[in-house]
């Protein structure tokens, strides 16, 4: 991939004009744009399409957590509406992750279409090891416990995982080349750490093994944010 089609941009923001906005602004430079919680709960699922026909590809940053029907179930409408790729939780278990991969390779040949790869979610990039035994009383370690997630989701058929940095190569090493890695918690140099825990700089993370990396604030709160994620380019292509 060129560095620029490595590149997510999250789109979190309130309407719809202001992420086809940011779309217009940004879709020469940047690979994917990333729909959260935020945009799709404000904007509907037609944002989806919208994006699509103004020529940008999309993430949708759902992270599915039901049971394997419902999950299967919102798979195929989210194939529907065109996604690039979209998220579960690995948390949901096996049956669920099955269910959905199957449903989206379904639906896709319906379609007559490229299926959207399907990501298993590890462990949240804001989470600590210590809320990781505290809080959610899980003794497995981090590392250990994102690379059994990751492992599960490749034996289930999902393309690949979104995890921290901090576990980009563990993953590499236990899943293969062809499994996709996408990692949030990154962070340029000049940019503040805000409520990401385990982060890193975007030449690190595709050094260290990832695919795509996903930026949201460090972009959107700058003056000039085609600039900046210009200056993020540069940096990827410093680095392979």
């Amino acid at each position: 991939m060129e560095p620029r089609e490595r590149l997510i941009v999250a789109l979190d923001v309130d309407t719809e004009e202001e992420a086809l906005s940011l779309v217009d602004e940004l879709r020469d430079v940047v690979g994917v744009f990333k729909i959260g919680m935020q945009l799709f709960n404000s904007a509907g699922p037609d944002i989806v399409r919208k994006i699509t026909r103004a020529g940008g590809r999309v993430f949708v940053d759902l992270k599915f957590h039901d049971i394997p029907n419902t999950v299967s179930a919102a798979a195929r409408i989210i194939t529907r509406l065109g996604a690039y790729m979209f998220n579960v939780h690995v948390a949901g278990g096996r049956e669920m992750m099955r269910q959905t991969a199957k449903a989206t390779l379904e639906e896709a040949g319906c379609l007559g279409i490229s299926p959207p790869r399907v990501l298993g979610v590890t462990v949240l990039t804001s989470i600590s090891e210590q809320q990781l035994r505290e809080d959610l009383k899980i003794q497995l370690g981090m590392e250990e416990l994102v690379v059994e997630w990751a492992l599960m989701a490749r034996e289930c058929g999902l393309s690949g995982v979104v995890a921290s940095p901090h576990e980009i190569a563990a993953i590499r090493e236990a899943c293969g080349p062809g499994f996709l890695i996408v990692t949030p918690g990154v962070r340029p140099v000049w940019a503040d750490k805000d409520d990401q825990q385990r982060i890193t700089t975007p030449a690190q993370a595709i050094q260290l093994g990832a695919d795509y990396i996903v930026i949201g604030r460090p972009i959107l709160r700058e003056k000039n944010r085609r600039e900046a994620a210009m200056r993020i380019i540069e940096e990827l292509e410093a680095s392979i």
